[in-house]
């Protein structure tokens, strides 16, 4: 097997060995990784066999790192602009918000609550003194395709934003996948560099926040509003007008 055909479980095994003193586990993982040169087989004096990963799996790691970081710097630029763009629509925004939710049995409608910790990238409920217009919204931004199907693959993480919010959406960096990929219970946008464009609206629910939501909301810091956000008090002048 070459290393360019190597699988997730290989890259994580190589890790483990990089970071422990690599004894052998001898399955089709490792042997795997023996045969593309990645790991190599060490003796001590003693005659006890250990592993150790080589210059070419000290590359590969290298090398992945560098595309992890450059996946987060452009996944946290997104969240970044969906936040500002839901901002200039008139919202109060959260970044990094952990919230409860609720859900229910999947095999037993009638059965004990289950609990689940939503973090959508970016939470936002409208600008309003109206509790049933708050219209609370959950936006997840995915940059990668491994990324999006890894999440859709948790059904619990897609059941507690929609337990959480009257609206969800996905934001997927334009080409990491088709918006019919995504279940219809989420709206779609699609990111390049010149637009956020809807692909796809989201599903409008009636929702109101609970107390607790309530509760985290009130303890966390919203997003500090920009100056072209439209969101200041009623009656204040602009930041850029003569004092």
């Amino acid at each position: 097997m070459a290393a360019a055909e190597l699988g997730a479980a290989h890259r994580r095994r190589l890790r483990e060995v990089w970071r422990s003193a690599g004894w052998p586990c001898r399955d089709a993982i490792e042997l795997d990784l023996l045969a593309s040169g990645l790991l190599q087989r060490h003796w001590d004096g003693q005659g006890r066999e250990t592993l150790a990963v080589s210059d070419a799996g000290i590359a590969l790691l290298a090398a992945a790192r560098r595309r992890s970081q450059a996946a987060l710097g452009a996944h946290e630029a997104l969240v970044e602009r969906v936040a500002r763009e839901m901002q200039r629509a008139g919202r109060v925004v959260w970044r990094g918000l952990a919230l409860r939710a609720p859900l229910p049995d999947p095999e037993d409608a009638a059965g004990p609550t289950r609990w689940a910790i939503a973090m959508p990238d970016v939470y936002s409920i409208r600008h309003t003194t109206v509790e049933d217009h708050t219209e609370a919204a959950a936006h997840e931004i995915k940059v990668s395709r491994a990324d999006l199907l890894a999440d859709l693959r948790r059904q619990d993480k897609g059941a507690a934003y929609l337990a959480l919010a009257s609206q969800c959406w996905y934001v997927l960096r334009r080409g990491i996948a088709d918006p019919d990929e995504v279940p219809a219970g989420y709206g779609v946008m699609l990111a390049d560099d010149a637009a956020l464009e809807v692909a796809r609206p989201a599903p409008r629910r009636a929702w109101k926040p609970t107390f607790p939501v309530w509760m985290a909301l009130a303890r966390a810091a919203a997003e500090a509003v920009p100056d072209d956000s439209g969101q200041g008090l009623l009656g204040e002048p602009p930041s850029n007008a003569p004092p």
